[in-house]
């Protein structure tokens, strides 16, 4: 079974998935955009470089880990993804300091700009780093910054959302020990 495979026979309930997650795809553009940010605006021995992609993948691989275990523990699940919350909002604050520590200033959510990244966020299917490059990879460096902090913040704003319905889901359906007593009492009920 690879690791984006599911399986829904049994009590162990249908899990990975993780490059479908909106959240994965804007972490992994959040990962991409951070790569190519440090590579151009900090030394290449600047320890921010590689505080701030270890963030960035951490939280894209929080994503992942926490589909994949979502399998047999929900309680892991919601724990990475708020491990993936937390990792992408130590970058956010990153950013910030890049700009504060610059000069430039940190576009509000009613600046013009960030209200186009959000419309272009929203309007098209499937954001690719690619939907984004001409902003990430923008000549002005309060252009680069701001656009990141925009893709974490809608990138947050997800994970919130994600774990409020794994909260849900977690009180609906329980969890692993739960699905397995309903598993053998069913059993049970047909041998009867």
């Amino acid at each position: 079974m690879s690791s984006d495979t599911t399986n829904s026979a049994g009590f162990i309930p249908t899990h990975g998935g993780y490059r479908n997650l909106i959240t994965y795809q804007k972490a992994e553009i959040i990962y991409d955009g951070t790569f190519y940010f440090t590579n151009r605006f900090f030394h290449q021995y600047d320890r921010t470089v590689g505080q701030m992609v270890q963030a960035a993948r951490s939280g894209k691989q929080n994503i992942a880990e926490a589909s994949m275990a979502s399998a047999t523990s929900k309680e892991t699940e919601i724990k990475l993804t708020n491990v993936a919350r937390a990792s992408i909002e130590e970058l956010l604050i990153d950013y910030e300091d890049f700009l504060r520590t610059r000069k430039f200033p940190i576009w509000g959510k009613e600046d013009r700009l960030v209200a186009r990244l959000r419309e272009i966020n929203r309007s098209t299917p499937k954001p690719t780093y690619e939907t984004f490059v001409k902003a990430i990879e923008h000549e002005s460096p309060e252009i680069c910054a701001n656009t990141m902090i925009t893709l974490i913040k809608i990138t947050t704003y997800l994970l919130n959302q994600q774990i409020k319905s794994l909260e849900v889901a977690f009180i609906k359906e329980g969890g692993l020990r739960e699905r397995m007593t309903r598993a053998r009492i069913e059993e049970r009920k047909k041998k009867k």
